[in-house]
């Protein structure tokens, strides 16, 4: 039987206002969800994440991240998948790499419109799932975080580092233990074709949607 998991209690930036989260998908929000809901933070779930492609794997990501959210009663807030307004902000960014100023900008559209979603539903703080994956910088991503809430009075963005002190071990123990849907690539088309060419060269298979899990395929 596996050892109850050790968390420490956390305190958003408003200790009194209920959290908007952001969620980029269910194995990198598991461990926020259940983080917050022992601390007895009133949060939701917002997935606004338009760069995720192709639409297969969007809707399975999604999923995966519905069904977490009803087992816990948590709120999901299913935002518009408006890819082709992705493909405009990203224009000419096409060969930017991971962690570069294409990344920026895909950041700063999905915490925009969670910024703009907070301040019109009465969530006066935002943070996102994104942090916790040591694929992304964690710099990058509260810059982008902290840019949005800017725009709108009385919106903070929560830069709290869901890595630390077994943040990022627990996410994989809760992946594992539920079995989530494992994502081979970050998640936009350009991803998904550097992540292939490198599989290529390195004579691996290349990548097939909806077929690995974790605690079943590793």
């Amino acid at each position: 039987m596996n050892a109850p998991i050790k968390r420490e209690k956390l305190i958003p930036p408003v200790q009194s206002g209920r959290v908007l989260m952001h969620s980029c998908c269910a194995p990198c929000a598991g461990e926020l969800m259940e983080s917050m809901t022992e601390s007895g933070i009133d949060y939701a779930i917002f997935f606004y994440n338009p760069n995720i492609h192709p639409k297969k794997e969007y809707e399975i990501r999604k999923q995966e991240n519905v069904r977490f959210a009803k087992e816990h009663n948590i709120p999901f807030i299913d935002a518009d998948y408006d890819a082709d307004n992705w493909f405009e902000r990203t224009a000419g960014m096409e060969h930017e790499p991971e962690r570069g100023k294409r990344c920026t900008a895909c950041f700063d559209m999905r915490f925009e419109r969670t910024a703009l979603y907070a301040y019109e539903n009465g969530y006066p703080v935002i943070t996102s799932s994104l942090g916790i994956s040591r694929w992304k910088n964690m710099d990058q991503i509260n810059d982008c975080g902290l840019k949005a809430a800017e725009h709108y009075k009385g919106i903070s963005y929560w830069t709290f580092n869901w890595r630390k002190k077994g943040g990022a071990a627990r996410m994989y123990e809760i992946a594992k233990r539920e079995n989530f849907y494992k994502q081979e690539y970050c998640g936009c088309v350009y991803s998904l074709r550097d992540t292939n060419q490198w599989r290529k060269k390195t004579e691996r298979n290349t990548i097939k949607f909806g077929e690995a899990f974790y605690g079943i395929d590793c």
